[in-house]
């Protein structure tokens, strides 16, 4: 198990889980293309991990534009020498009753979430296909792939959808080598879910305090937050894992949240 030398495209990476992975996978030897809605950050995150920019690359994706993400992805291969591996991880949160959510809010979220993971996940299967050399893609799934909370219609919606993506890539990449995983983390202290702590206070009617208690951790076996090295050091895992063995599962990190 190796990524050695491995071209990762790895999306919403100029920050939170995403930045961290981008700097595990050069750090196990792959190179890695930072695809960013901010192109300014992705550079920099970039320029951060790899001074010599020998082994990371910056890459301005809208993974909600067809357009664009067909041209990152060809830019990263023609830079690299192909794809061997995706981490579909760009994403937002927003939360409301399902009686007050704007269907326009809706919308995005899910054209993010879903739209953003086939339009990269197609690109990046013609190169892993004509390579015939496999690969492995990984959605960024959450532990709301497997259960519901109020307040995230779109959100838990959106990340069950990317299971039964998963699944079926699993099905018909495996003649390519191609295996698909989801890692379904537990809550994350990132700046998405420090944004979403005070949002739930105020829309549960209780504390920020209580929110992480009562909320975020209450389901843990140890009132932890996962990190985002826990997430880093899964998709390592992942990414490297040689054979059909590992495919079309989606792996919990949750400090015990959701236990299969």
């Amino acid at each position: 198990m190796t990524l050695q030398d491995k071209v990762a495209v790895i999306t919403g990476a100029a920050s939170g889980i995403g930045k961290d992975i981008a700097k595990r996978f050069l750090e196990a030897g792959a190179k890695v293309a930072i695809a960013d809605l901010n192109i300014d950050a992705a550079n920099a995150t970039a320029l951060e991990f790899d001074p010599d920019g020998t082994r990371a690359m910056g890459v301005a994706m809208n993974v909600t534009d067809e357009a664009q993400v067909d041209a990152g992805i060809e830019a990263v291969a023609a830079r690299f020498g192909g794809i061997d591996v995706l981490v579909s991880n760009a994403g937002i949160q927003i939360v409301a009753p399902i009686d007050q959510f704007a269907f326009a809010d809706w919308k995005k979220l899910l054209a993010i979430h879903l739209d953003g993971a086939f339009l990269t996940t197609r690109a990046c299967l013609r190169h892993m296909y004509a390579q015939g050399r496999g690969g492995s893609i990984l959605y960024m799934g959450s532990v709301h792939s497997k259960e519901a909370s109020k307040l995230k219609g779109p959100y838990v919606t959106a990340k069950h959808g990317l299971i039964g993506l998963a699944k079926v890539v699993a099905k018909e990449g495996a003649e390519h080598g191609v295996r698909a995983n989801v890692i379904c983390p537990g809550f994350v202290r990132t700046p998405l879910v420090e944004k979403q702590i005070p949002e739930q206070a105020r829309a549960l009617g209780i504390s920020e305090d209580a929110v992480i208690r009562d909320v975020m951790l209450k389901e843990t076996v140890d009132g932890e937050f996962t990190t985002v090295d826990d997430v880093a050091e899964t998709a390592v895992f992942l990414a490297g894992f040689p054979t059909n063995a590992l495919t079309g599962q989606s792996i919990v990190v949750s400090h015990g949240w959701f236990m299969q």
